[in-house]
């Protein structure tokens, strides 16, 4: 059997019990989608945001690129965004980094990884330079990409909070609230690192006075 037919295999299998459990499963699911959360996390298979927050196909909204970036040129994710924000009134924005992540273990070095990657990873290149200080005085190099992961989860929830999309929805109807995690592979376990609640004031550079 090639390893692609095993996928469609266990697919069926995970079917049939999802139905020997509830009969109504898919039924229910064909015909609402009202998630609370919208999930931007990591690309790696490693991190799946069903099953490491034990939630069911329905309950969370859910984007991923290679080190859950929120960069405000990618139409893709602003596309999700909004979508999540203004059709599916979600009132969360999760987002996901996990330790050990490779695509911010590549941004700390000065490989050349050819044009698309090196564009996309820039962007953890500019939270590297926000931080040097405090990375820096930081010896082991492994604890130093953990804070990495960490600094990088921050400032993606800084820049949902700079888009107009965020902004328009926390004046006019006070939510979603912005969460920056942190998964660890070696737990299982989420952290909590960063929490933004609706309307907080961000710097004013940012912020849109003619929502």
């Amino acid at each position: 059997m090639k390893p692609y037919e095993v996928l469609l295999k266990e697919n069926k299998h995970w079917a049939a019990k999802k139905l020997e459990d509830d009969p109504g499963f898919f039924n229910r699911l064909s015909h609402l989608q009202t998630p609370e959360f919208l999930w931007i996390g990591c690309s790696d298979s490693r991190v799946p945001a069903n099953e490491i927050t034990g939630t069911d196909p329905g309950e969370i909204f859910v984007h991923r690129n290679v080190a859950n970036l929120v960069i405000n040129t990618d139409v893709n994710v602003l596309t999700v965004l909004d979508y999540a924000v203004n059709h599916l009134k979600i009132r969360h924005v999760i987002v996901c980094g996990h330790y050990g992540c490779g695509g911010v273990k590549a941004a700390m070095t000065n490989t050349d990884l050819k044009p698309l990657l090196n564009m996309w990873l820039r962007g953890i290149k500019d939270v590297i330079r926000l931080h040097r200080h405090e990375l820096s005085v930081i010896d082991d190099e492994a604890k130093r990409s953990d804070r990495l992961v960490e600094l990088n989860v921050q400032e993606q929830v800084f820049n949902l909070a700079k888009t107009s999309i965020i902004q328009r929805a926390w004046k006019n109807e006070q939510r979603p609230d912005l969460h920056g995690w942190v998964y660890g592979l070696n737990d299982g376990i989420i952290k909590p690192v960063f929490e933004m609640k609706a309307g907080t004031h961000i710097d004013p550079l940012y912020e849109y006075d003619n929502l």
